[in-house]
């Protein structure tokens, strides 16, 4: 029997993708190996928001090549779609999959195997048997597959149930690709355009894991706060989410990033009405510039950004809000920068995710000639960084004291008498005692050396 590995990078939005490709995997007869080492092919699925990302999606392909040099290797996911040439040259690599043909995966894992079984040396599959499907280029070591993403409509869907405290808590995509064109952002053309799953298949898959024990579910998207705008009828956001409230018995459902714009009065008021939503909003700010936001092409300015976040505080005055915070965007002067420190200095952050500034090729923002110089870049995300860690201990400290419902993660505990944990508002915490995954537990979170933990209410 052929096995397989995939080796994930990104986003959960990429998790997904993995998650539907091994499903599909699985339903033809191909078995999960435990490790690239000993797997037949492994599939990388990369990601490329950054250049740190490229290379480190390269330098896992060489390592695994080292490790088995009998695998084949198929390259997939949005830095396949963006260079494939460059995945294709790497040592192992047999095909290199754009997220325009990524469902093909499992078709091609099918004619390797074919391929083989009649004593072909390479697995070659002739242009002529793909039937419809073009080669936008086939040269070079590897065969590489890819086309127009912006003509792909296919949305793969899958709950992504393995990884880091995933056991007990699936990721489901409802949404994937972006219409904005940020001036900083590959993601478009390497995911295409926005499209969503209907909502009937949303609620069944997550009726499906209710049903099988799953309490809490993670949405998730590109652009989660365009879900169904391409959908006819149209249905919005807010429409799934009562749906699933109400045709579900889902006990807690928490949605990833979300654009500031999308979180209207109404969105607060529904998650402020139900327990069962989770106290969680992360929405990327980039910038508290608003200079430095319109360079972006960001659709609001850092007034609307700071409202939202109030509106948040008012209704919920205990939620979790991250935000995601770019460093040294062309152009940011040191005076920007200082502003943009400011900003989040005064508002009631609970964590922030830093990236530096990183030149997308084919970006509008790679043209501009005032890049900020390398260690600049670094210095003001050490600050940001800094600045975030700073929020973070806040945030924890004004929830010592409450007494807080958590779900317990993985059976893997966080030392020798603590099981790790996640609250509502998204506070990581350790439970004294040991409990099985999957389990709710009221708690009093208290602050102490080896971090947050939580007292067992009796």
């Amino acid at each position: 029997m052929t096995t397989f590995y995939i080796e994930q990078f990104g986003c959960r939005t990429t998790q997904a993708d993995a998650a539907a490709i091994e499903r599909q995997l699985r339903d033809r007869g191909f078995a999960a190996a435990s490790e690239s080492a000993s797997a037949d092919v492994v599939i990388v699925n990369t990601c490329t928001v950054t250049a740190a990302a490229d290379a480190q999606a390269r330098e896992a392909i060489r390592k695994l090549h080292a490790r088995n040099p009998a695998a084949r290797v198929i390259a997939t996911g949005c830095y396949a779609q963006r260079a494939p040439e460059e995945l294709a040259g790497l040592p192992g690599v047999s095909w290199v999959v754009g997220n325009s043909h990524k469902p093909e995966i499992p078709w091609l894992m099918d004619s390797m195997v074919g391929a083989a079984a009649v004593g072909s040396a390479d697995g070659f599959v002739p242009a002529s048997e793909l039937g419809e499907e073009k080669f936008s280029l086939l040269h070079g070591p590897a065969k590489i597959l890819t086309g127009n993403i912006f003509e792909q409509r296919a949305l793969l869907a899958a709950p992504v149930i393995g990884g880091e405290g995933n056991h007990t808590r699936p990721v489901v995509k409802i949404q994937d690709g972006c219409n904005s064109r940020c001036a900083y952002c590959v993601i478009p053309f390497v995911r295409g355009r926005s499209r969503s799953l209907k909502p009937a298949q949303v609620i069944e898959e997550i009726a499906r894991l209710s049903a099988a024990g799953y309490r809490e579910v993670v949405l998730s998207g590109i652009n989660l706060g365009t879900y169904g705008r391409d959908l006819w009828p149209r249905v919005e956001l807010i429409e799934l989410l009562r749906r699933i409230l109400d045709e579900t018995g889902v006990e807690r459902l928490r949605i990833s990033s979300i654009e500031p714009m999308d979180v209207t009065e109404e969105l607060i008021a529904m998650f402020a009405s139900s327990e069962r939503m989770a106290q969680h909003f992360h929405m990327p700010l980039q910038s508290g510039c608003d200079r430095v936001l319109a360079a972006m092409h960001r659709w609001y300015r850092a007034e609307h950004y700071a409202r939202r976040v109030e509106l948040v505080r008012e209704r919920l005055p205990d939620a979790a809000v991250g935000a995601d915070v770019i460093a040294g965007f062309p152009g940011e002067t040191g005076a920007e920068h200082a502003e943009t420190v400011a900003f989040i200095e005064r508002l009631p952050f609970s964590y922030l995710h830093v990236f530096s500034y990183s030149k997308r090729p084919g970006t509008r923002a790679a043209e501009l000639l005032d890049q900020v110089a390398a260690p600049m870049v670094k210095q003001r995300a050490r600050e940001l960084r800094t600045l975030g860690e700073a929020k973070a201990r806040e945030f924890r400290h004004s929830q010592a004291g409450r007494e807080l419902r958590v779900l317990t993660l993985r059976d893997q505990r966080n030392s020798a008498d603590t099981t790790p944990a996640l609250s509502s508002n998204y506070l990581r915490v350790g439970v004294q005692g040991e409990f099985a995954a999957n389990e709710w537990v009221d708690v009093v979170i208290s602050e102490r050396e080896e971090g947050i933990v939580g007292e067992p209410v009796t």
